[in-house]
């Protein structure tokens, strides 16, 4: 008989997790909360206009990525449609405090060269910094899909040591240095806490070559329940898990919103283990395991403006744009004393790959829950007029701002739609609407350190709270999981031999 498996979740881990087994021959029924599946991957339609509300940058999509390989092992790159940024300008940076932009070229050359135009006297420090992200990244096989042979506690040095110290051990100058830490919104990056194998990792996905998606990033979404229902699985959408009955350390079943009960041999929840725990049975797990996972940091949410656009006012931009008040506020953005926003990034979603003109802008910055916090008592749609007045007036503030480097921006505008923290909370299931899941601290990373097995016998986790979060972090946690009912190395090995 087939072994039966059920998901709690389907957002993207929950998806890739079931798609794993369901091509192994499991049988795998989804339970996704919402209409649409797919967490972050997930798009909504506003008259006539698609915007994308997670996934807008992608890297490891490129022939010979870590993402492009496990999407062709599921039988799904095919049907993806990607466009690559532009080679000499992936990204740009732009600090409103002196009006200077960088562009950011992408490959280890031109990564090395974007800076060293303008910090020559670096350049060979550039280069040792840039081997020595490359260097962390070796020392993690999963990364590149290689049998595991450490554990987090016998890397080098440099792994654990805070992202900010490794930048700042090759890197002089110290505008030099909060430039190469740009990227810090991407993973909740906090001075002297963020691990530098994050840092390392990130940067590294994307100096690969990033890509974007033509049309939104549901198609991932949608590929991917594909491959589950062709596998005679199921995905059950609108219909979340609402009770999960535990004895004797093992699940007995689950109740879903419409009433039924549902039994399998085995269970992997795909949602933040903060939710999971307000599902299980009193007793379900030890109060001491429930503490610890409750008092790990989460990362930070964001505020995100969407934007259509009238018809050709906006040329289109084919690499994301970043931009900063000023120097040394890079490692600011988890600071809540600070000024909202001090920096954002903003970019043009591509809607058919020979785009001219831009449809779309979206524009997003990092976010605490707290400035929120006074409705988050409140339900989608029902939070009233004082939320949907401060909304329009954070709006307005980063409008204001993108207008300062895309003069003429706010007669280009159509309509606006917002998403805040608590927007991140409800349609993503996500502890305080965070952005990235469990923070990872150097500090305490025994505390960050999440296992895919817990103490209920035939309970797994997946998603990007275990491990790395993203586009290629969520992936490789679900081959982990994945493979703790298939055996280790199955979907590794058989990956490798079709390359």
């Amino acid at each position: 008989m087939r072994e039966n498996v059920i998901i709690i979740g389907g957002g993207f881990g929950g998806l890739v997790t079931g798609a794993l087994l369901a091509k192994e021959g499991v049988s795998v029924t989804v339970f996704e909360k919402n209409i649409i599946p797919g967490g972050g991957l997930q798009c909504f339609q506003r008259r006539g206009y698609n915007f994308e509300t997670g996934m807008h940058i992608l890297g490891g999509m490129r022939e010979g990525g870590t993402v492009n390989k496990i999407f062709t092992h599921l039988g799904i790159m095919d049907k993806i449609r990607l466009v690559d940024t532009d080679k000499h300008c992936m990204d740009t940076l732009h600090y409103f405090s002196d009006g200077k932009t960088y562009t950011i070229a992408e490959g280890k050359e031109g990564f090395v060269e974007s800076f060293a135009r303008e910090f020559p006297d670096e350049k060979e420090n550039l280069t040792s910094y840039i081997n020595a992200m490359y260097a962390l990244s070796e020392e993690i096989d999963m990364y590149h899909l290689r049998h595991s042979t450490r554990n987090m506690f016998t890397h080098s040095e440099e792994f654990l040591m805070a992202a900010d110290l490794f930048i700042a051990k090759y890197i002089k100058n110290p505008k030099l240095r909060d430039i190469l830490a740009y990227m810090n919104p991407m993973y909740c990056g906090i001075a002297g806490h963020t691990p530098a194998y994050i840092h390392a990792l990130l940067n590294i996905l994307y100096i690969n070559g990033p890509s974007r998606m033509i049309g939104g990033s549901q198609q991932i979404a949608d590929s991917l329940v594909q491959v589950i229902e062709e596998n005679n699985g199921k995905v059950y959408t609108g219909n979340p898990v609402t009770h999960i009955e535990v004895a004797d350390r093992e699940i007995r079943y689950i109740t879903a919103r419409d009433g039924k009960e549902y039994r399998a041999d085995r269970y992997i929840s795909a949602v933040h283990p903060c939710h999971l725990f307000k599902l299980l049975s009193e007793g379900a797990f030890p109060r001491s395991y429930i503490s610890r996972l409750e008092s790990i940091p989460n990362s930070y949410s964001a505020f995100t403006v969407f934007i259509a656009l009238k018809e050709k006012t906006l040329p289109y931009i084919n690499h994301t744009c970043y931009c900063q008040d000023d120097y040394g506020l890079t490692w600011e953005y988890s600071n809540q004393s600070t000024v909202w926003p001090h920096g954002f990034m903003y970019m043009t979603p591509p809607a058919t790959g020979d785009d001219k003109y831009a449809r779309t802008l979206i524009i997003t910055t990092p976010m605490h829950f707290d400035m929120t916090s006074r409705w988050e008592d409140t339900k989608t749609g029902h939070r009233g007029k004082e939320y949907e007045e401060w909304k329009m007036e954070c709006a307005g503030k980063l409008i204001d701002k993108t207008e300062r480097v895309i003069p003429g921006l706010k007669e280009s505008i159509k309509h606006i739609y917002t998403a805040s923290p608590l927007t991140i909370r409800d349609y993503y299931n996500s502890k305080q609407g965070s952005m990235y899941g469990f923070l990872k601290d150097c500090e305490q990373m025994t505390l960050s350190q999440v296992p895919i097995y817990t103490k209920i016998k035939n309970l797994l986790l997946t998603g990007q709270n275990i491990s790395l979060h993203g586009i290629c972090g969520v992936p490789l946690t679900s081959i982990n999981t994945a493979e703790a009912i298939l055996g280790e190395n199955t979907i590794i090995d058989r990956m490798n031999k079709q390359q």
